[in-house]
């Protein structure tokens, strides 16, 4: 797996607006399941990932595509096409205890009315756990933490005016205007 990071002013939540930001012309929506720990650790084995997460929730990873093929063309990091301020809206974080981890689950985003990306989480190439337990390989992952783990195919580009729906069977919605 490969990795990019978002800063605080990333986050939006779900009853915010995304604002489509300056500097780029193409802007992508990537549904994805995202993880919120409630415990932090270095080097961790599968099941104490398990055991750190607090809970699940719905995520926008919102990409200035146009800037992301340019950096890439350059052979430079990504961080300004991916992490800019509300490139990750975030439903409610839906306990753990509440609903167990969801190995399996429709997870979908329709653009006005159609549905654009369609999956089921146990596509997901790698596993929740494996995902946690490798981060904690190369960094200390700590409390609150967010992890964002993959997208379905379907990605594409939104406008303003665009209304986006989220959903993660077992885990909830996310609904976003683009603005």
């Amino acid at each position: 797996p490969f990795f990019f990071q978002k800063s605080t002013s990333s986050i939006l939540v779900e009853s915010e607006d995304f604002i489509y930001p300056e500097k780029t012309i193409e802007v992508h929506h990537e549904v994805e399941l995202v993880v919120a720990l409630k415990a932090g650790g270095k080097n961790l084995s599968r099941s104490e990932a398990t055991s750190n997460i607090y809970g699940y929730a719905v995520g926008l990873d919102m990409t200035r595509r146009d800037l992301q093929t340019e950096l890439k063309y350059m052979g430079r990091p990504w961080e300004i096409s991916k992490s800019f301020d509300g490139s990750a809206p975030c439903s409610a974080i839906a306990r753990a205890e509440d609903i167990g981890h969801p190995p399996k689950g429709e997870i979908s985003l329709t653009k006005n009315g159609l549905r654009c990306q369609d999956g089921d989480l146990q596509q997901m190439i790698w596993k929740v756990p494996e995902i946690i337990a490798y981060l904690s390989e190369f960094f200390t992952l700590m409390p609150g933490d967010l992890v964002f783990t993959g997208t379905p195919s379907g990605v594409g580009a939104v406008q303003r005016g665009d209304k986006l729906k989220c959903a993660i069977d077992g885990v909830g919605t996310l609904t976003i205007g683009v603005v």
